[in-house]
């Protein structure tokens, strides 16, 4: 059809895509998420490994910041094969060659992965600043260890056995729709737990008691009796018993949801989050043993979590204008969560002024009227800067600096221990100021939870600029690894059983095409 349409056009061969196509397009969307990262103020990264349908072991690499319109970007950075094996030491190395090829190693990178002891290991080797354990990978731990309660086993084996039935069988199945459709309940697949997916036990028993009625109904026909004599559905105890289940687990999936979005900030609601879980799972008197067994099991395994991160997770919920009041601290945890952030806040807006400072001092040498015969004296050195001043040029001169220092050489030896302490003046008037801003902003109203806390900080970053900087800092970072896992599904539609001979080169080209694309 090509031909006949237009002879002359060469149609694209599989090489020309493969070789030129995809390169070339890849090459142009590396140096545009390049540009992208080179305005971060910090990034975060994210990273965990898969195995491909072939066996291929992969480790995917995603990073995250707030750009200067104060959106919540992230790019997925890499994801190449590692067929050596996943110690803490060779991800150590993976992450830091990663770190050096995207540019992103003085940007002060936090690292956010699972709880798997070689992420730990690989995290303290690679010297990131600040490793965060994913909360959602917490919760489901949690979570889990519950469900490995005796009563709790034994009511999800006997759901499991039934909803699988329903699954192999096609008279099973056609009978359930039958009888859905009697009952009008809505037409709804039965759902069966996996253990890596986080709540899908919550969500296999919701299911089961949302078509309770119909699965019931569906096991006293003949026809299903004929294939399976033995099944029996759930007696009355086992639906009360997954009833509860099902309201105990529910904070827990919410929570999960809530944690694995991409577009807000979630480092900040692990705190009260966390609070607001473990209260939740104090026991109440008139509750059944199983429930309370399993509430002392997931309060008892959150509890132990984050020990060693409170600090930053306080100071980053106080970053956000929702949770800023940390009604779950002390008074006097909360005023040293503050006094913290404001010391962090003039610190760092003294860095830039500091490296200004230096770069000031080298050129200040090339400044200062020195020649090849020695040092001129002060008189020139006002002549020079008055003839400059009236436009004159001389040939070599260079312009003086904006704020030059003191030619005294006394002053420059002992001006800054005896001559009234500059710099420390500086950091206090920074201090003072970092102080203000921090009043103002406990004392202005509390965002709503349900906005989003980067509107605000954009709507209010000239009112607390020292504050905006800091938080900046602290809201980049995600408190899951997340959106290292979404990369997995997508790799499972890339590397289909028709395309399981891609080389690790194109998998890593084709799956950073599909997710940094459509952000040029």
């Amino acid at each position: 059809m090509v031909n006949a349409m237009e002879p002359r056009y060469p149609i694209p061969t599989r090489e020309h895509l493969t070789k030129v196509c995809i390169p070339r397009l890849y090459a142009q969307t590396k140096a545009h998420v390049n540009a992208s990262l080179a305005t971060a103020e910090r990034v975060a990264v994210t990273c965990d490994g898969w195995t491909s349908r072939i066996t291929e072991a992969y480790v995917t690499i995603t990073v995250h910041f707030i750009n200067e319109e104060w959106e919540l970007v992230t790019h997925v950075l890499q994801t190449r094969d590692m067929p050596e094996s996943h110690t803490g030491h060779n991800l150590a190395e993976h992450l830091r060659k990663a770190l050096a090829e995207w540019g992103i190693t003085e940007k002060d990178p936090v690292i956010v992965t699972d709880n798997a002891s070689n992420m730990t290991i690989a995290a303290e080797e690679a010297a990131f600043t600040l490793h965060v354990k994913c909360y959602a990978h917490t919760l489901n731990l949690a979570a889990q260890r519950a469900l490995k309660i005796t009563a709790v086993a034994r009511l999800l084996g006997r759901v499991r056995r039934i909803v699988n039935f329903f699954r192999r069988s096609t008279t099973a199945h056609n009978k359930l729709k039958e009888k859905q459709r009697l009952l009008r309940l809505p037409e709804h697949k039965l759902m069966t737990d996996v253990v890596t997916r986080w709540n899908s036990a919550h969500d296999m028993l919701e299911r089961f008691l949302e078509q309770q009625p119909a699965i019931c109904a569906a096991l006293l026909s003949s026809e299903v009796r004929k294939t399976e004599k033995d099944l029996c559905t759930l007696t009355e105890s086992d639906v009360t018993t997954a009833e509860e289940v099902v309201s105990a687990m529910k904070p827990m999936k919410e929570a999960t949801q809530y944690m694995s979005k991409e577009k807000t900030p979630t480092l900040s609601v692990v705190a009260p989050l966390q609070d607001t879980l473990i209260n939740g799972l104090k026991l109440v008197e008139g509750e059944s043993a199983v429930i309370k067994e399993m509430k002392a099991a997931m309060a008892g395994d959150l509890q132990k979590r984050y020990t060693d991160l409170k600090a930053t997770l306080h100071a980053c919920s106080a970053m956000d204008p929702r949770f800023k009041s940390l009604p779950f601290l002390t008074e006097n945890e909360r005023q040293k969560v503050y006094d913290g952030l404001i010391a962090e806040a003039a610190r760092l807006s003294m860095q830039p002024s500091e490296l200004s400072l230096w770069s000031m001092d080298e050129e200040g040498t090339a400044n200062t009227g020195a020649d090849d015969e020695g040092m001129a004296s002060e008189e020139e050195a006002v002549d020079d800067g008055e003839r400059l001043k009236e436009g004159e040029s001389s040939q070599g001169q260079h312009p003086p600096p904006r704020n030059p220092r003191p030619s005294c050489p006394l002053a420059a030896l002992l001006g800054e221990r005896y001559g009234g302490g500059a710099a420390r003046h500086k950091t206090n008037t920074q201090e003072d100021e970092a102080k203000e801003q921090m009043t103002r902003y406990k004392e202005a109203d509390l965002l709503e939870v349900k906005e989003d806390p980067l509107v605000w900080w954009k709507d209010h970053q000239y009112e607390y600029p020292l504050l905006s900087h800091l938080a900046k800092r602290y809201l980049c970072i995600p408190g899951t690894s997340v959106s290292s896992e979404r990369v997995f599904s997508t790799a499972g539609d890339i590397i289909t059983a028709q395309r399981s001979a891609l080389l690790p080169e194109h998998v890593d080209q084709l799956l950073f095409l599909n997710k940094n694309l459509k952000r040029m």
